[in-house]
């Protein structure tokens, strides 16, 4: 059985959705591909152990702390592919960036766009740290969330690793 939250933060509304034992999506109201193959109609609001945790992790996380987001268990629905490329970025450090570039090399592709495409619908944002990946040269590309969510996100943990969060 699924559940649904929706988180405010400071960026505006998350929904949370999770089954009994992990959550299975996390999207800013509005992204792309939000809570794509999910009818919501039909999914209870409600608090379950996943999203409880969930909600403490998202309380540290906006507040500064870098707390370990494997707290949370997650279970996102994706291909083999989007899996190898969502495990790569989980081992991206908070306050960090990456290239999809870094990332393909990682999951052992020469396609960066493919990469590209499989962080974009990624379905457990920042728990799963999509906006911490970078264009080439640094640039500010791609985020489901919005451009300028992935650049307060940057900044909040940029601004947190310097001062020893």
């Amino acid at each position: 059985m699924l559940a649904q939250q929706v988180y405010q933060s400071l960026l505006g509304p998350i929904l949370l959705v999770s089954n009994e034992t992990a959550l299975v999506g996390l999207w800013f109201q509005g992204q792309q591909h939000y809570a794509a193959h999910y009818q919501l109609d039909h999914i209870p609001n409600q608090i379950t152990e996943p999203i409880r945790l969930a909600e403490t992790w998202l309380d540290q996380y906006f507040a500064g702390h870098n707390t370990d987001p494997k707290l949370v268990p997650v279970q996102p629905a994706v291909t083999p592919f989007q899996s190898r490329v969502l495990t790569a970025l989980q081992r991206v450090p908070y306050g960090t960036t990456t290239t999809y570039g870094e990332l393909a090399a990682a999951v052992s592709t020469k396609s960066a766009r493919a990469v590209g495409n499989a962080i974009g619908r990624n379905p457990i944002s920042l728990l799963i740290p999509c906006h911490r990946v970078l264009g080439k040269n640094g640039q500010l590309t791609g985020y489901a969330g919005g451009l300028d969510r992935k650049r307060f996100l940057l900044q909040l943990e940029q601004s947190h690793t310097k001062n020893g969060a």
